[in-house]
């Protein structure tokens, strides 16, 4: 692996990583939600990620595969005087757990933070390998 290419799998990392998070911060500012904008209770996304074969030298790199929808069913809680309940009186909040979110937040950004890192290194190296010639 040439050390170019680690610019491309971290870079694909932070990127996907990104994403990620953004997501997560979807999720937490739904958490409380009782009706998304199609009148449909919001559910919590997920980000399922793939490697990326990058080069031909049998680097491989991170994207986003898909963005799933979690199935867990939403907490149910008894308002009868609420406007979205249904005809037993309960209404459907969102499936988001913010502490679990909260879990993603931080291993994302942990994430994102270690591939800045690595791209910071790599850079620090080459700088120096530079020097090094003259």
């Amino acid at each position: 692996m040439s050390m170019f290419s680690i610019f491309g799998v971290s870079g694909s990392a932070v990127s996907a990583q990104s994403q990620r998070l953004n997501v997560v911060a979807s999720n937490l500012a739904n958490a409380d939600a009782v009706a998304g904008p199609d009148g449909q209770t919001y559910k919590a996304r997920h980000i399922l990620f793939q490697t990326e074969p990058m080069g031909g030298q049998g680097n491989a790199g991170v994207s986003v595969k898909d963005i799933v929808e979690s199935q867990t069913p939403g907490r149910r809680e008894y308002q009868p005087a609420h406007p979205s309940a249904d005809g037993e009186g309960y209404v459907t909040h969102s499936n988001v757990n913010p502490v679990e979110e909260m879990v993603n937040m931080i291993s994302a950004s942990r994430s994102y933070q270690n591939n800045v890192e690595v791209m910071n290194t790599a850079k620090s190296l080459l700088l120096k390998t530079l020097q090094m010639g003259q």
